[in-house]
């Protein structure tokens, strides 16, 4: 029998031993392998923080103790740990287990966590609460993938810091070094200070001297006088330049160790941070030569590594192929991305011109303000993001791009919904917040081809440009209507109903208006190819006197074009009848697009059922 199948929780892991520890990483890692492989995931972080989890686990009750996870892609392992196991075959499919932490999926799982750089806070707010509420109980914050590149960490480690409430913050150092120790002599003494018989001594010798008369005085003084001259003598980190007491760096793949350094952090009452060395990958040979393929992947072969399915040309791919051309165009082109250059499709433009493509960490408000900076002195800068963490750097679009009407290129990927990811990463909010800024102007491609002639067009024009275009590859359109002085496309004329949407929810919406067809009711169906402005007087031509009109987008229903075009619409057609179709009020769980498609109502089956209801066609 496996160690593993024996863990369901802090109990059993406190159990074993060191070589039964040893063994059970093992077991994690084949169960990672064979588990990811089938379902895709994300399987180079979880199997870097193996021994690092375990340590966690075993000397805290994570029921009880908050395990705050920054970046939440690495907690399979803590999944795994705390009575999921045998739930991983769901991994990320619709009504399985999440890919990210999930509060309502386990009390062992403290907060969500899909964004980067916001667990200190987050712990410190935990903190604060515990010692109004007089609590007992562990916070324990795991950094890790370049979070600590996000300038929140440091804001929160700052208060933390000056908070003294106690609370451990691990640096999963994974050759994303922040503060580098220098010279032999830090080395040596920052594994001294590690070291299990010193941190013992070091316990029993404050506990005698706290026994003492004037005890706790002296202990602080001793303590002051040993922080001066150890900084005397070597540099010492940021973090104990803020405050923290700095452990480390210490090996993430040794188990005991860590469990000793924990043990001895437990114990210190103050914010302490444990700096972690880690391998992405570690333990399986295609995920440590290749990190960044196995960070999130689909399904492959675990002997070989080799994916099962190469999809073709996705829209990130477009994006960063037409990105090379231009930048062979116009020498004042650059690229700016937020620690995905992989992810946006800007590696090849990484290669021909590493001196313009600026990968700014995970730091998006410094990656906008940044753009501007650029825009300003005569620069074109095309700024790629995700839209679910352009969310960030909503005020820097504001104040410092749209506010001084500057030409920068916003290339936002992943728009709309994005699947297994689910509700941290989905593509749901930018046009809401987008559309308030003045003078941006949204495009909406439906094709990659698309894609490329709205960036081609836009590095050109003038002003603060949008582009936003959704995960995967082309559907079943693959052309292009792209022309500036024309808005709106004609994709099918009907006499019954007018069906309006936007980019590659196009095909569900023909879907629907072919079902529609078969029933005896005749759709016309119209994409805008920009959203802000709304191209209103381009599609008065297709209303007839007394219009049925249904807007269909993949926004929330407070958060899209619906309501301020079905206004725009009944000012030039006042019997004009509107029905707005959307995803709903509330956030979306993860799973197939198939799944969630027709969860929200947004298949073309749900959308021709919505369109009979809502202007009462007869079936």
């Amino acid at each position: 029998m496996r160690i593993l199948d024996s863990i369901h929780g802090h109990q059993d892991l406190a159990a074993l031993n060191d070589g039964q520890r040893e063994q059970l990483c093992s077991e994690i890692r084949a169960f990672l392998i064979d588990s990811v492989s089938k379902t895709g995931g994300h399987l180079a972080s979880n199997l870097g923080v193996v021994e690092l989890t375990v340590a966690i686990e075993t000397v805290f009750n994570t029921e009880k103790d908050r395990l705050v996870f920054d970046v939440g892609h690495q907690s399979y392992v803590h999944k795994i740990l705390t009575g999921r196991q045998a739930d991983f075959a769901t991994l990320r499919q619709f009504g399985g287990i999440a890919g990210f932490p999930k509060p309502s999926e386990s009390d062992s799982d403290a907060f969500v966590a899909g964004h980067a750089s916001s667990s200190v806070s987050i712990s410190l707010g935990m903190a604060r609460a515990r010692t109004l509420q007089n609590a007992d109980y562990h916070i324990i914050t795991l950094l890790g993938d370049g979070a600590a590149t996000g300038g929140m960490v440091y804001e929160g480690l700052n208060d933390a810091a000056q908070s003294n409430e106690p609370m451990i913050v691990i640096l999963n150092d994974n050759a994303m070094s922040i503060d580098q120790n220098v010279g032999g002599m830090a080395y040596h003494l920052s594994r001294l200070r590690t070291k299990s018989r010193y941190l013992g001594l070091k316990r029993r010798i404050r506990g005698m001297i706290r026994h003492l008369p004037w005890g706790n005085w002296i202990y602080k003084c001793i303590h002051k006088l040993k922080n001066w001259l150890r900084r005397a003598l070597i540099p010492t980190t940021i973090f104990e330049n803020m405050g923290f007491s700095y452990l480390g760096p210490v090996d993430g793949h040794d188990t005991r160790h860590l469990i000793d350094l924990l043990e001895a952090a437990k114990e210190m009452h103050c914010p302490v941070l444990l700096h972690v060395i880690t391998q992405k990958g570690h333990g399986y040979a295609p995920a440590q030569e290749h990190p960044k393929l196995f960070h999130g992947i689909g399904k492959f072969d675990p002997a070989t590594g080799e994916p099962f399915r190469k999809g073709g040309i996705t829209f990130s791919d477009a994006f960063g192929s037409a990105m090379v051309t231009l930048a062979q165009e116009n020498a004042n082109l650059c690229a700016i991305t937020a620690a995905m250059p992989g992810g946006t499709g800007l590696l090849d433009f990484k290669k021909e011109y590493p001196n313009r493509l600026f990968d700014v960490g995970i730091a998006e408000e410094h990656a906008v303000s940044m753009a501007g900076g650029l825009a300003k002195q005569g620069i074109v800068p095309v700024v790629a993001i995700y839209s679910t963490f352009l969310q960030r750097a909503y005020d820097m679009i504001l104040q410092d791009i749209c506010m001084l009407n500057l030409h920068v290129v916003f290339a936002i990927d992943r728009a709309g919904l994005v699947g297994e990811d689910g509700e941290t990463h989905h593509g749901l909010f930018d046009v809401g917040f987008l559309r308030h800024a003045p003078g941006l102007r949204i495009l909406c491609p439906a094709s990659c081809k698309e894609l490329q002639e709205m960036l081609s067009w836009s590095v050109q024009a003038s002003g603060p440009i949008a582009i936003r275009y959704p995960r995967g590859s082309d559907r079943s359109y693959t052309q292009s209507a792209w022309r500036a002085e024309e808005q709106v496309c004609c994709h099918r004329c009907g006499k019954d109903v007018v069906l309006i949407t936007y980019g590659v929810l196009l095909e569900n919406v023909m879907q629907a208006a072919e079902i529609l067809e078969q029933k005896g009711i005749s759709a016309t169906v119209l994409r805008l190819l920009t959203i802000n402005p709304l191209p209103v007087q381009e599609i008065v031509p297709y209303l007839g006197e007394n219009a049925n009109v249904a807007i269909v987008e993949e926004t929330l229903s407070t958060g899209g074009i619906g309501d301020a075009l079905a206004i725009s619409l009944r000012e030039h057609c006042p019997d004009c009848k509107t029905a707005l179709m959307n995803i709903g009020n509330n956030y979306v769980t993860h799973g197939s697009m198939d799944c969630l498609y027709k969860l929200c109502g947004i298949d073309g089956e749900g959308i021709a059922a919505k369109v009979q209801e809502a202007f009462d066609f007869e079936g």
